[in-house]
């Protein structure tokens, strides 16, 4: 197509064999395999947005060529278009595992592309590493692949691969695929811990809030025998104030908008006896 620039995608494959619809889809496909038949249809993609972008494609467009669905995702080499979209017969061949049963052939509805191998990357990159590098908190590389700067970090920070993930073909920026294509070169990220988890112990809240609640526990004082004669003095004399300030208010009621308290002497003595008796009679039965 004339007077069209480059455009960049990235294109998803699968390394190891897996089931699809109870079929054996032993039709895997590495870079080692790309390598060796130098170029394919890519065929079996049954997701109407990345149909779409197939249908893009122009001979000549630049593709990672990506593991997908593996142990070690990641970009493992580099290709280009050889053909543009063309109807994927694949779609109605009831013995393929990506068979649609609802496809016509009079009106196609799976689309798919060639694509020709260029090379190997020489420094396979993880997708661990891509995570890594999107989720640091600026913009500044690691020390190790500094080489990248600040424009290659939101390069890969902006890329669909770490922002979407799981569409098998994708759009690159320009950038994106200058910044891919420096670092399948350079390399340099082997001692990034990008590939610890952080661990953390689950046990270890639960142990706080037993601990806090530990400390608020404190262990009932139990009274000695001083302090038990002390608490019954108060409560015998705090009754026997009551009940002298009863009786004064029976005989003496007080006159209006004053409060008085009147005791004679007899009333005290009596308050007094009753006290000591009624003293005597709570220890002896403790």
């Amino acid at each position: 197509m004339e007077g069209r620039s480059t455009n960049y995608w990235l294109m998803k494959a699968e390394p190891d064999s897996r089931v699809v619809k109870g079929k054996d889809v032993k039709a895997c496909f590495s870079v080692d395999d790309f390598e060796s038949a130098r170029s394919t249809p890519w065929e079996g993609v049954r997701n109407y947005e990345a149909r779409n972008l197939m249908k893009e494609m122009a001979v000549g467009d630049k593709i990672l060529f990506y593991h997908s669905n593996c142990k070690n995702p990641g970009i493992a080499g580099f290709a280009k278009v050889s053909r543009e979209a063309y109807p994927d017969y694949t779609a109605w061949d009831s013995a393929h595992p990506y068979y649609d049963e609802k496809a016509d052939k009079d009106n196609p509805k799976w689309f798919m592309v060639d694509a020709e191998f260029v090379c190997r990357a020489r420094h396979f990159i993880p997708l661990s590493l891509l995570r890594y590098i999107a989720d640091l908190p600026s913009s500044e590389p690691p020390e190790e692949i500094g080489y990248v700067g600040t424009a290659g970090v939101k390069a890969i920070q902006a890329m669909p691969l770490v922002t979407r993930g799981r569409l098998s073909v994708q759009r690159v920026s320009e950038e994106g695929w200058g910044i891919i294509e420096m670092m399948a070169e350079k390399g340099g990220w082997e001692n990034i811990p990008f590939m610890k988890k952080k661990v953390t112990n689950a046990r270890q809240p639960a142990e706080k809030t037993k601990t806090a609640a530990a400390r608020k526990v404190r262990k009932k004082k139990v009274p000695t025998k001083e302090e038990d004669d002390k608490s019954v003095d108060e409560d015998l004399k705090g009754d026997a104030a009551q009940e002298r300030k009863q009786e004064s208010e029976a005989f003496n009621p007080p006159k209006k908008g004053r409060k008085r308290k009147v005791l004679d002497a007899t009333a005290q003595e009596d308050d007094a006896q009753n006290l000591a008796t009624r003293r005597k009679s709570m220890r002896f039965q403790r």
